[in-house]
């Protein structure tokens, strides 16, 4: 039995992944955490959104409001932009066109990539102003020849 593909094939051009890019903040924060007793793993595991396993460890991404139940302390609230284009996996410019775009205004960009978007963490309190810019950049790409 083949796998099932998406209708639409992924985009590589770096222009047109940009134009076609749709920004979209998500309601709610995270924190990156990392050094999660071993007991709790499994749990914390269960309401990430995303992990890393690095030579360190265990790194998550959770949902800020489960730090307190599982004791973790400290870590900067962060907002979920998912860049709505189907992005190939070898396409080249998305993240540093973004990350680019966000750093000249002094805003912290922790991209995420999966399989069909890339994700972009920012701190909460700069997240409408990241998607501002983030539009803008979209819009400046779609005016592109």
């Amino acid at each position: 039995m083949e796998a099932r593909r998406d209708m639409a094939e992924p985009i590589k051009d770096t222009t047109a992944m940009i134009a076609e890019m749709q920004p979209l903040l998500h309601p709610g924060a995270y924190v990156f955490c990392s050094g999660v007793r071993d007991d709790l793993a499994a749990d914390v595991a269960k309401v990430a959104k995303g992990s890393f396993v690095e030579d360190e460890g265990l790194s998550f991404i959770i949902p800020q409001e489960e730090t307190g139940r599982f004791g973790i302390v400290g870590g900067i609230p962060m907002r979920q932009i998912t860049l709505m284009v189907l992005s190939a996996l070898d396409g080249v410019g998305l993240a540093a066109a973004v990350s680019s775009a966000l750093a000249a205004q002094g805003i912290p960009a922790n991209v995420v990539a999966a399989t069909r978007h890339d994700h972009v963490f920012v701190p909460a309190d700069r997240a409408d102003e990241a998607l501002a810019i983030l539009l803008a950049l979209q819009a400046e790409a779609q005016a592109r020849p």
